[in-house]
């Protein structure tokens, strides 16, 4: 069910927070070239959005939780608790999710880069501009496309 306490819920608020988050970099990033912009942008999103599996002592002995979190927050939680398998694990998801994230990144720039057969093609078929004179160069000139 997607209400009250369900784990469903939890994943559907973090993606959608998670989301705006990425915008907000995307938009942030707005200075640098398309390819930075892109690479950084989907590598954060694959550090967001990549899971990782974790186990949780419980208060009685020899019993565990065990589930699913943002591999980012297994691998902080590993630091905190000095736990080397839950870092490791972390981490590795961590890591695979960034490199994952930025080959994404990289795709979507070459997909859409334009090509330099089609910008050759836009510059020869352009109409070559006029030569303005002294009387023209006073007027307003309307914007070319």
């Amino acid at each position: 069910m997607l209400f009250a306490d369900s784990m469903s819920l939890l994943w559907l608020t973090y993606y959608g927070v998670s989301l705006l988050v990425l915008v907000a970099v995307y938009f942030a990033l707005a200075l640098l070239p398309r390819l930075p912009r892109l690479v950084l942008t989907w590598g954060i999103a694959g550090a967001m959005w990549a899971p990782a599996r974790f186990r949780l002592p419980l208060v009685e002995e020899g019993e565990f939780y065990t589930g699913w979190a943002p591999s980012a927050m297994v691998a902080a939680i590993g630091v905190m608790e000095s736990n080397a398998s839950a870092l490791r694990a972390g981490l590795m998801w961590l890591l695979i999710g960034v490199v994952v994230g930025i080959l994404i990144g990289v795709a979507l720039w070459w997909w859409r880069r334009p090509v330099a057969s089609e910008r050759e093609e836009q510059d020869s078929h352009a109409a070559p501009e006029p030569q303005a004179t002294q009387h023209h160069a006073t007027q307003r000139r309307e914007p070319v496309l």
